[in-house]
């Protein structure tokens, strides 16, 4: 199933959408920012949507189309976030029909310091990032979730031959997190509470460079 020579997907439309839009990281001397709960807040410019335009703006820079999407899914209500991004993201496919690769842009959620899952890129110490794919283990239909494992693999495959570290192992879940959306339908995770808004942003041209690469192929 994984051995997969080509990707049967559209390659130039990238989605960015985030269901826990307010997740933030800690707090530095240039990124100090008003929480609105345990490491989250409601100022774009400081939350994992800030990583969303860094990883938007590499992508435009390659030639790809990217909608990146920052409306509010988990506040005021934390509760039934995936119920309301999965209406964003049916609405955006309106607009935006055939997009196959949707990036669901989190940061991992231990709710402390202690855990920075970081790699050091040349001289650079940037945040780790994991793929989180689910499946129809849970009894929702999910047929795309084999075509999501497989762009997953090529990515990680890609991203362990240019930048070893940089992605943690895949996860894979029995929920669905709305990926039957799309045929290249994702989480990826960056970073986590320990880590710093700083490193997250810089492994967003990392993650875009392998995205490119496995693209072009």
């Amino acid at each position: 199933m994984l051995n997969v020579q080509s990707l049967d997907i559209n390659k130039k439309d990238i989605m960015i959408f985030h269901t826990h839009t307010c997740e933030s990281y800690t707090p530095t001397e240039n990124y100090q920012y008003e929480a609105s709960g345990t490491f989250r807040t409601i100022d774009l410019n400081y939350s994992v949507a800030r990583v969303g335009d860094s990883l938007s703006e590499q992508l435009i820079s390659y030639g790809y189309n990217v909608i990146h999407d920052k409306t509010y899914h988990d506040y005021p209500a934390y509760s039934g976030s995936y119920g309301r991004s999965m209406a964003t993201v049916e609405n955006l496919l309106i607009s935006h029909p055939g997009t196959d690769i949707i990036i669901d842009l989190h940061r991992d959620a231990i709710a402390d310091t202690t855990y920075a899952p970081s790699v050091k890129i040349g001289d650079e110490v940037v945040s780790q990032l994991m793929f989180v794919i689910g499946t129809e283990g849970g009894g929702l239909e999910h047929p795309n979730w084999q075509q999501n494992l497989q762009f997953a693999v090529k990515v990680q495959q890609k991203a362990n031959e240019l930048y070893p570290g940089l992605f943690r192992p895949i996860l894979m879940s029995n929920s669905r997190y709305n990926q039957h959306l799309g045929k290249a339908a994702c989480i990826i995770e960056v970073g986590a509470t320990g880590n710093t808004l700083e490193q997250s942003m810089a492994s967003m041209k990392y993650l875009a460079k392998v995205l490119d690469e496995v693209l072009k192929e």
